[in-house]
């Protein structure tokens, strides 16, 4: 549950964040998604992610900030916690393998470190105090 909710808050407000910061959803200046992509570019390990997100820099920042939103809210509210999970996992890695790929030493980086932290909720999901475990609760009453 602590890393549910740690999880959850944290990409909601990455999620807001991002969306209500017009510097960050600008293709170009300080702060703007473009600059920052164009500023990992050479560094990344995958150099054509990174190309594909700067053809609609835009796009691409209202995207990663709408799925940070979603996966934020659906792991507090523990409903479709394995599938949000797996979400917020591709977000980790995406930016791993992008934003914080060059980071010296690796551990400084804080993306794999979420990567890691949402597998324990990719693989058991939200057994407790959750959507999800109410209406698998109504199931099993049905069926029984």
């Amino acid at each position: 549950m602590p890393l549910r909710v740690f999880l959850g808050v944290t990409f909601v407000y990455a999620g807001l964040d991002k969306l209500t910061d017009s510097a960050f959803l600008s293709a170009t200046g300080a702060g703007s998604i473009g600059e920052l992509m164009r500023g990992v570019r050479d560094t990344s390990a995958i150099p054509a992610m990174v190309d594909l997100a700067l053809k609609a820099p835009v796009g691409f920042a209202v995207t990663l900030a709408i799925g940070e939103l979603l996966v934020g809210l659906g792991v507090l509210a523990g409903l479709l916690t394995r599938i949000a999970a797996i979400g917020g996992a591709l977000i980790s890695l995406s930016l791993w393998l992008t934003v914080s790929w060059a980071v010296t030493p690796y551990y400084y980086g804080n993306d794999l470190v979420y990567l890691m932290a949402w597998l324990p909720l990719v693989l058991a999901g939200a057994p407790y105090l959750s959507l999800d475990s109410v209406i698998r609760s109504r199931r099993s009453r049905r069926t029984a």
